[in-house]
């Protein structure tokens, strides 16, 4: 499969990558791997189709835009029937592009995902009337869940979230009372037992022979971690990704079956 590299979402913005292809009306696919995985399907000058998770169509690319990590690839030979992406895609870009514009105001209260909030200590303002989805946010904010981790807990976008977080800060619900370091959230991950890997190497290897170590390997340097210390809540895009190496649709199903049961009762 021929998948150029084309970036680093660390370094450059998904948008980026994606407008000169679409400016040169270049088809195939774009692959993204790192903490999520996603893949994002251009024909001609326009999106056709884009998945992420459990999202697809115009929620996968807003979603995407957002990472700030991963590497990014093309395969120029890859193309698809399934069409999510109906919206004209030079509209889809506009959304994103005002969206980037509230982030850049967003940001003037939170400046990263690692910003903690809690109720000021003097009380908010008396005659204020409060959302349910506030509410949610309110029982949260105890100094000590940041931005990201209150996204998670409720299962709602990050842009969402910081956008109500800064709303209920300018208003008076909520101020700054830290940030946390990096290094604090990567203590808090979960790292896999040692049984992981060699079940998720034998399942492999079921359908793909020898090759299925270096497979994994690979992998695992596209994932930049180590079978050492890979992070729990990595498992589930990282077997996505490994599935996505089985051509045959029958043994790609029956070995997500078989790891997805796994990773059910690691849950238990």
């Amino acid at each position: 499969m021929p998948n150029d590299f084309i970036g680093d979402l660390t370094k450059t913005r998904l948008f980026d990558l994606i407008k000169p292809l679409l400016d040169k009306k270049k088809s195939g696919m774009i692959q993204i791997k790192g903490n999520e995985t996603g893949e994002l399907y251009i024909e001609g000058a326009n999106i056709i189709h884009a998945r992420t998770g459990d999202l697809a169509g115009e929620d996968a690319v807003l979603a995407m835009m957002e990472w700030g990590s991963g590497r990014a690839t093309f395969d120029w030979e890859a193309s698809t029937d399934e069409q999510t992406v109906f919206m004209p895609t030079e509209q889809l870009l506009m959304i994103w592009t005002n969206r980037e514009n509230e982030w850049n105001a967003i940001r003037e209260y939170i400046p990263s995902p690692n910003v903690v909030f809690r109720i000021p200590l003097n009380g908010g303002p008396e005659d204020k009337n409060i959302h349910a989805s506030q509410w949610k946010i309110l029982a949260l904010c105890n100094g000590t869940k940041s931005v990201a981790e209150i996204a998670e807990t409720l299962q709602w976008p990050l842009f969402e979230t910081s956008k109500a977080l800064c709303q209920m800060a300018q208003d008076g619900l909520l101020e700054r009372a830290s940030e946390k370091k990096a290094d604090q959230t990567i203590q808090i991950k979960r790292t896999v037992n040692g049984n992981f890997f060699p079940i998720i190497e034998t399942e492999l290897r079921k359908v793909m022979g020898p090759i299925a170590s270096i497979i994994i390997d690979d992998k695992l340097a596209d994932f930049g971690e180590s079978r050492d210390a890979f992070p729990e809540d990595r498992l589930p895009p990282f077997v996505q990704s490994v599935g996505e190496e089985i051509t045959d649709k029958t043994k790609r199903a029956s070995f997500t079956r078989s790891m997805t049961e796994f990773l059910a009762r690691k849950q238990k």
